[in-house]
């Protein structure tokens, strides 16, 4: 299985998934500014994969502290990881972690605190390789043997520290003996879906189907699609769910054709604090991704472009929502804060 991300002495060491799937590249930052820019960028991305990767940015960052500046460079580091990207919070969430662990430290020796962030980075690292198993876990008993397995973007070990929590759970069913098959959505317009989540399953030998976006309606009112199973960004309080941009389409596609409708992700992108999608911030990206495809022009020059990076799918259509902690159904006031609490 693809190495995401690692912490290493010689920086955070990451694969570049903006050059999959043509070349296998590791790039290494050796900066905080540098994992900044590879989030901002894209080199890394998938809300768990991000929040790894801030963990390992303060850490990398509080390196380069000195005693008389430390609170103030702890801010400097940890606001510019949180201005990268405004929707996933788990980046947040990672962010606010290392920080309480800073602070918790008051009064110990420099090299102390150093050592310490550089620990609890690792930790959030294996800990959510663990979170992505529980996840798979209890979400391959949901999979129909014998059917296929609708996936959008890219909620894989590419998205993660590891393992993935939407692949999570099409890998766990596998591994359960289940004979399932994946339709892998492209994912326009940064081709999540056919650079990544096709790459990554072909890499596992799990049969996978690439489609475009706007095939999904076709195969699931032929009965072939036994469920959809995505990740998320952040999902609010009543269980509506941010993801990449077109899961709510597929979303009421497959409600209208009787089709399970599953989202995996881990307890950190609960955002309880927000009641509703509504409230949710969208990133809204270049618009060079949707004018153009790997640099080459597919749009006339000067056209007005939107390329909002999310979508809120409402929770109405939402079957239930897996988490490490176990299986959300609605109504999911209840059913998230209990599994959250």
């Amino acid at each position: 299985m693809v190495e995401t991300i690692e912490w290493t002495a010689d920086g955070v060491v990451m694969i570049d998934q903006t050059r999959l799937p043509r070349e296998t590249v590791y790039v290494t930052c050796k900066t905080y500014e540098e994992v900044a820019e590879a989030i901002r960028s894209m080199v890394i991305r998938g809300a768990p994969a991000i929040g790894v990767a801030a963990a390992m940015g303060v850490a990398l960052g509080m390196l380069g502290s000195d005693e008389g500046d430390f609170d103030a460079h702890l801010e400097r580091v940890c606001g510019a990881l949180a201005a990268t990207r405004p929707t996933a919070v788990n980046l947040f969430w990672a962010i606010d972690r290392m920080k309480r662990v800073a602070q918790s430290l008051r009064g110990h020796s420099l090299n102390e605190i150093r050592a310490r962030l550089i620990d609890e980075a690792v930790h959030v690292y294996r800990e959510d390789i663990a979170i992505n198993r529980s996840i798979g876990a209890n979400g391959a008993p949901l999979v129909p043997d014998g059917k296929r397995v609708l996936t959008h973007c890219n909620a894989g070990a590419l998205a993660t520290a590891g393992y993935g929590t939407a692949l999570g759970v099409v890998r766990a069913a596998v591994e359960a003996g289940k004979k399932i098959a994946v339709y892998a959505d492209e994912t326009r317009p940064f081709l999540q879906g056919a650079r990544l989540t096709a790459w990554e399953l072909q890499q596992d030998g799990i049969e996978t189907t690439l489609i475009t976006d706007n095939m999904a309606g076709y195969f699931l009112r032929r009965g072939e699609i036994g469920c959809v199973v995505v990740g998320a960004d952040r999902i609010a309080r009543n269980g509506d769910v941010a993801n990449k941009i077109g899961t709510y389409s597929v979303a009421v596609l497959a409600k209208e054709n009787g089709v399970p409708f599953y989202v995996a992700a881990p307890i950190s992108t609960l955002d309880l604090t927000l009641a509703d999608g509504d409230r949710i911030p969208i990133e809204q990206r270049a618009a060079a991704e949707v004018t153009h495809v790997f640099g080459v022009p597919v749009a006339p020059e000067g056209i007005s472009v939107a390329n909002p990076a999310f979508d809120v799918t409402p929770n109405r259509y939402v079957t239930a929502i897996i988490t490490e902690k176990g299986v959300a159904y609605p109504p999911y006031e209840e059913s998230l804060a209990r599994l959250a609490g």
